[in-house]
């Protein structure tokens, strides 16, 4: 129920910061992306994650309904190469749940790997947007939090990623990672 708890703690968080938010929207749009983006970043600290607001497509920020309800990234620990359990097990379980689904095995380069569930047909453009990015390190839902989603999110998070319903203080796994980064190229 991870996933459930973090979406619904963002969204109340960004529900109480609507009014501003609405307001620099109309005034300064950039300060309104942020606003929101720095939500999602305090929230995730909490449960030890980095937690990313997407609007992937023009006209999205505006959707005041849909913040936190879809296209969400949670990076937890971006030193991940592999997953903890094996890639058909995830493909099972993202089946078992949404019954004919696509997947596919995705970025299996250089040691990694990763899969991907698709949700919806390919856009006018050929690509398959409605879809969830499982990568070992993080993972990215292009698509609104039907229960189905939530269910599966709820799975991945507990199983996959081992995150856990905790009350998290200090840096992330990803803001180590990264201050780890800058140190090293120093």
């Amino acid at each position: 129920m991870i996933f459930t708890t973090i979406t619904k703690d963002l969204q109340k968080e960004l529900k109480s910061n609507l009014p501003q938010i609405m307001i620099l929207l109309k005034k300064q749009p950039a300060i309104a992306y942020k606003k929101i983006g720095d939500i999602g970043k305090e929230v995730g600290k909490k449960y030890d994650i980095e937690l990313l607001v997407n609007f992937p497509h023009k006209g999205k920020i505006e959707n005041f309904d849909m913040y936190g309800k879809q296209d969400l990234s949670f990076i937890v620990d971006m030193e991940r190469t592999n997953f903890p359990i094996k890639r058909g097990i995830i493909k099972e379980k993202a089946r078992e749940i949404f019954g004919d689904v696509e997947t596919e095995d995705a970025y299996m380069y250089e040691g990694k790997e990763g899969v991907k569930v698709f949700l919806g047909p390919a856009n006018e453009a050929g690509r398959k947007e409605e879809r969830i990015d499982i990568l070992p390190h993080s993972l990215h839902v292009w698509y609104e939090f039907t229960d189905k989603v939530t269910e599966f999110c709820d799975w991945l998070l507990e199983n996959v990623y081992l995150v856990k319903d905790v009350d998290h203080k200090g840096e992330t796994k990803y803001e180590k990672f990264r201050i780890k980064q800058k140190e090293e190229n120093v």
